[in-house]
């Protein structure tokens, strides 16, 4: 236990993952270097994989504070700052002992071939968003799982023959060549033949369910829909929750959103309440009539609670005040509009393979950012999208509340 609150190792392994994180923040301020991130993925996964039980136990720790910090933010409207430490340090352990039995393995090449796929398998309470690959997606070299593989085998080789033979470790090297992006075309994606705006809305998250604020946010949303009308835009896309109400319990407004349908289509996000159930939902209204989709992949602790029925009660009734989870649909839902689909991802599904079964050639994906605002969330949910955007070979068009809206081809 002394030996793991030695200072040189602290020091050693925040230095190692501050170098493995650094790509995320550099991208926060829109700094994509590709010679630069390639430099800073490679040396990292080398002292990553060199590192020893002790190391790689802080190495976790310090990447879940790193990478996950903000999760803890939402807190702040439940009344439950002071949980936001709490909170921090209890995934920063989640990820801590993760690393430590990594590191445990002593042979260089089953600990690389285990850190390929370890996180592919272990996503703690159903949470996927650390996906080691993910430090390549602004570099020379691919994001694919074979190319990942290859870099791991080859710095693996160098640590091997770093130890056997001094003369020789560099040419375990060559294989990196072939992880190299620049030997691969990609795909030029066809944008749909369609006018799309997607707006992009900055409303508090503590602002945006005050009911007296609601009569403003109402006449904002239609003043989008209204500009994208009078700028001859086919399609309109607004933020997850735009209308921060039970939508499809709101006849009034359901019927003045059907009424301007007629002249241009409309996606926005809404909360649903039938049968009793509370549902994170889209609205697709075109042409005077609506098509509804339900969220499919609920977010960790945010819409679900990913534990035990005893466990999962408690914390509903001590922390969220008795709020039950939402429900969910069964599959993803498609839009189609002039023989064009859409798939409907809302948030955090924007993120999940789910979302990208059937292999869909656009993505229509809804955000509320405001919950993490600020913190380096909405970067990373970017980088996931763009993650999927080039494995998946697909177009995503992604409005938000309180981050960038973007198209990613």
């Amino acid at each position: 236990m002394k030996n793991l609150f030695n200072k040189t190792i602290i020091l050693k392994s925040l230095l190692i993952s501050t170098i493995f994180s650094l790509f995320i923040y550099l991208a926060y301020f829109n700094i994509e270097i590709k010679l630069i991130n390639s430099i800073l993925a490679l040396s990292s996964l080398y002292f990553i994989l060199k590192a020893n039980k002790l190391e790689s136990f802080w190495i976790g720790f310090f990447i879940g504070i790193l990478w996950f910090y903000w999760i803890s933010l939402s807190f702040r409207y439940y009344d439950l700052a002071f949980l936001i430490p709490i909170v921090i340090l209890g995934v920063a352990l989640v990820y801590a002992t993760i690393f430590y039995i990594f590191g445990l393995i002593k042979n260089i090449f089953l600990k690389a071939l285990i850190f390929l796929f370890i996180f592919d398998f272990v996503e703690p309470f159903s949470f996927n968003w650390f996906k080691p690959e993910l430090i390549f997606i602004n570099s020379y070299f691919g994001i694919e799982k074979w190319q990942f593989g290859i870099i791991l085998l080859s710095i693996a080789l160098f640590i091997y023959l770093d130890k056997l033979n001094k003369k020789l470790k560099f040419i375990s090297l060559i294989p990196l060549i072939v992880s190299l992006n620049i030997f691969y075309s990609t795909k030029n994606l066809n944008m749909p033949n369609l006018k799309i705006y997607i707006s992009e809305t900055k409303l508090k998250q503590n602002e945006k369910w005050d009911r007296d604020n609601l009569n403003k946010i109402v006449d904002d949303n239609f003043k989008i829909i209204d500009y994208a009308i009078d700028n001859e835009y086919e399609l309109v896309i607004l933020p997850e929750s735009a209308f921060p109400v039970f939508l499809n319990c709101e006849p009034v407004l359901m019927d003045m959103l059907k009424a301007k349908s007629a002249e241009i289509t409309i996606l926005t996000g809404a909360l649903k309440f039938e049968d009793e159930n509370y549902y994170n939902s889209s609205y697709f209204f075109i042409d005077g009539k609506v098509k509804v989709a339900d969220k499919v992949v609920l977010v960790p602790f945010g819409e679900s609670i990913p534990l035990p029925k005893f466990l999962r009660d408690i914390i509903t009734k001590v922390i969220f005040g008795g709020a039950e989870d939402y429900h969910t649909a069964k599959k993803p839902t498609d839009f189609n509009i002039k023989n064009i689909t859409f798939r409907n991802a809302i948030c955090f599904e924007a993120t999940r393979e789910e979302i990208y079964k059937n292999s869909p050639k656009y993505i229509v994906a809804i955000s509320n950012n405001a919950w993490f605002k600020p913190s380096i969330e909405p970067t990373l949910q970017k980088l996931f999208m763009k993650y999927f955007t080039i494995k998946k070979e697909v177009v995503v068009f992604h409005s938000s509340n309180m981050s960038d809206s973007f198209i990613l081809n």
